[in-house]
């Protein structure tokens, strides 16, 4: 017995003993086995990591040999555009040359190039009722955000990597509306050429919104005939409603004549038809912009949002004003803001300040319309004229030169950009939709959607007109409906749909068509219409046409202009007449306050150095409060005057001589003294005494 229980305890000894190696060893082999867990994950995530750094190396070399055939495209447009200048070929504008450039590349880039495959491209089915913008997927307990890029047809998943190629050449359309568009509708309200525009500014006026509304619903109406004519013979492959024929209206209405103002402009054409086509196509594009939106804005109530209802026109029509009107009064008070900031604080002693200041607050103008809801191309476009008129003034002469400088180069680079991009777009768009049917009908609307415009209202225009609209000015008005940056940036914006891609791709072949042959022909087009060139739109010798600016312009502007003289000049700019002088009597504390220390000083001791000089060749005589200033052939005299004599209504004479010189001016602070200009004095020599273009 006791042999049997000493074994016994032996035993359970050395079961034990096994017990715990064996807990041991598991432990151990455990321990082992999660040790080589965590390092082939970790080896599966540097692995991962590697590749995805590898991913984003090689995306960002495909970007910058992206950015950088756009780079060598305009560098190929300018030096052609130098040869052309040097051999004064007129034959091809810049802009249809780098158009010419971008097609060559874009066939390049489309049939010349193919990325190999990567391997790592995997194609998964699931059945979902739509397409996510945002996709989350579950990869082993792992959860990868995937984006949508658009739809491809399923021949074209095999060159899936060509597609991305082409994709990445293929700018976001917001970088048109945010980047590029803004400098080139800023430059043209901060250009305007106040004479001729005013002188002309009633026929402007209608052909740019009258004339465009018109356009917009003949073009709409006739292709919608044309649509429905394809609907009957069955080449129409998907949705195209009378909404989206009068959305093609607006979008093909917006002229952008830059091609034929160029050429007017070297070659000094007749500057009342220089002011008519550019003031139509300044102010144009802003109608067709607020005009396309409030058609895609028209939604009947209801389940068919295509039938028509008059109400939801009304509708429209009440938000085409409400855009317009907020966008305007956006864009003023943007420009009103810059020249307050510029008159009460001293930013024009650092002239670098200044412009960045000027430069932020234009562009900003346009990104808070946008953000406001309203439209940013019809807000930049008058803060752009707002701070030609106020701002300007209150600049230092360097940030004068600066700010023109500036807005002009980058007009340039915008401009020859986009048409660079649509000639490479024609090949890189990978949802084009030629239908002959439809382009052909597209082409006969636009023609006669400008002949709607052009020739009945300049027929009623001329039963109120001085100076009459001529045959041949309304014949190369017909002819210089250019389409343009404007008219590509309206249907790029929305390709989503059936009927956007057919009318993007359209608009593409039009815009070609008008700048190469419209475009190219223009010199020939002036010589056959007999229209004189050679005319100096800043320099009119004929005292018949000076005196006739103060008949034809409107009587609402004239008197504007004498409520802007007196009051918002002096408020707002450092020239004019003190506030001291120009408010009633009863309001003397108050024009103190808001008049300047500059020209509260000025109205006391003017300085030759403070002046704000206009050139001109006749006698004038202008009382400032007890200050006399009159000039003649001998030159200029001050007196003074009775006390509280004051002279602040601006005669006619005194607007023709505005507007007549107000292009060209000689800008300074501080009040404004008339003196002659005699052919026997030496010109001014003070490079302060910079001239205003």
């Amino acid at each position: 017995v006791q042999l049997f229980g000493f074994l016994r305890i032996i035993f359970e000894r050395q079961v034990n003993a096994t017990r715990k190696m064996s807990k041991t060893l598991a432990l151990t082999v455990l321990a082992c086995l999660s040790f080589c867990i965590c390092v082939c994950r970790a080896e599966d995530s540097a692995m991962e990591n590697m590749v995805t750094e590898r991913k984003v190396e090689d995306n960002h070399r495909q970007d910058s040999a992206d950015l950088l055939i756009f780079i060598m495209l305009l560098t190929l447009t300018i030096l052609t555009i130098w040869l052309f200048k040097h051999r004064r070929f007129r034959f091809l504008h810049e802009t249809g040359l780098a158009m010419i450039y971008g097609v060559l590349v874009g066939v390049v880039l489309r049939y010349g190039i193919h990325v190999p495959r990567d391997i790592s491209n995997v194609t998964l089915s699931c059945h979902v009722n739509a397409s996510p913008p945002t996709l989350l997927v579950n990869v082993s307990g792992k959860f990868y955000e995937y984006t949508l890029k658009g739809e491809i047809s399923a021949s074209e998943i095999s060159d899936v990597q060509d597609n991305e190629m082409l994709r990445k050449v293929t700018f976001d359309p917001e970088v048109f509306f945010n980047i590029l568009l803004p400098p080139i509708i800023f430059h043209a309200g901060y250009s305007l050429k106040r004479r001729h525009f005013f002188r002309n500014m009633g026929s402007i006026l209608a052909y740019a919104f009258l004339g465009t509304v018109i356009s917009c619903f003949i073009i709409g109406l006739l292709m919608y005939g044309c649509v429905t004519l394809m609907k009957q013979v069955g080449q129409l492959d998907g949705d195209f409603f009378f909404t989206d024929c009068l959305l093609f209206g607006a979008i093909v209405s917006a002229t952008d004549p830059v091609t034929v103002l160029a050429i007017f402009n070297e070659l000094q054409v007749d500057v009342d038809l220089y002011a008519l086509l550019f003031g139509e196509s300044v102010l144009n594009d802003a109608v067709a912009v607020v005009l396309s939106s409030s058609i895609v804005s028209y939604q009947p109530e209801g389940d068919n949002s295509h039938t028509f209802e008059v109400m939801a026109m009304l509708k429209s029509f009440g938000m085409f004003l409400g855009v317009f009107s907020g966008s305007f009064a956006l864009g003023v008070a943007t420009g009103v803001m810059t020249a307050l900031i510029s008159f009460f604080t001293k930013l024009r002693d650092f002239q670098l300040l200044e412009t960045a200041l000027f430069f932020l607050m234009s562009w900003s103008t346009f990104l808070m319309a946008e953000a406001c809801g309203f439209t940013g191309v019809v807000a930049v476009l008058f803060c752009g004229i707002t701070q030609a008129h106020y701002t300007f003034n209150n600049l230092s002469p360097e940030s004068q030169d600066r700010t023109k400088q500036l807005f002009e180069l980058l007009n340039f680079l915008a401009e020859n950009f986009i048409f660079s991009y649509m000639g490479l777009a024609l090949f890189t768009f990978q949802n084009h939709i030629f239908n002959p049917t439809f382009i052909v009908g597209a082409f006969l609307a636009v023609f006669l959607g400008r002949a709607a415009n052009i020739y009945p209202l300049s027929f009623l225009l001329n039963l109120g007109r001085r100076n009459k609209i001529s045959s041949n000015f309304q014949h190369m008005m017909m002819f210089a409906g250019l389409r343009g940056a404007m008219t590509f940036a309206l249907s790029i914006r929305d390709t989503a749909t059936y009927a956007r891609q057919m009318m993007f791709t359209t608009t593409l072949l039009i815009v070609f068509f008008t700048v190469w042959v419209c475009g190219g022909g223009t010199t020939q087009m002036l010589s056959c219409q007999h229209i004189r060139v050679g005319v100096d739109s800043d320099a009119d010798n004929s005292g018949s046409e000076r005196r006739s600016t103060k008949h034809e312009s409107a009587w609402l502007f004239r008197i504007w202009y004498n409520f802007d003289h007196n009051y918002l000049k002096p408020i707002l700019t450092h020239s004019g007449p003190p506030l001291t002088v120009t408010m009633p009597a009863c309001c003397g504390p108050l024009a103190r306050c808001l008049t300047s220390p500059q020209a509260y000083e000025n109205e006391c001791q003017l300085k030759d150095d403070d002046s704000d000089l206009i050139l001109t060749d006749g006698d004038i005589s202008l009382t400032y409060g007890d200050i006399t200033v009159s000039t003649d052939a001998s030159g200029a005299h001050i007196s003074a005057g009775p006390a509280g004599t004051t002279s602040a209504v601006i005669s006619a004479d005194d607007l023709d001589r505005e507007l007549t010189y107000g292009d060209h001016e000689l800008v300074m602070r501080g009040t404004r003294l008339v003196l002659p200009m005699d052919d026997s004095e030496p010109p001014l020599a003070d490079p302060r005494h910079r001239m205003r273009m």
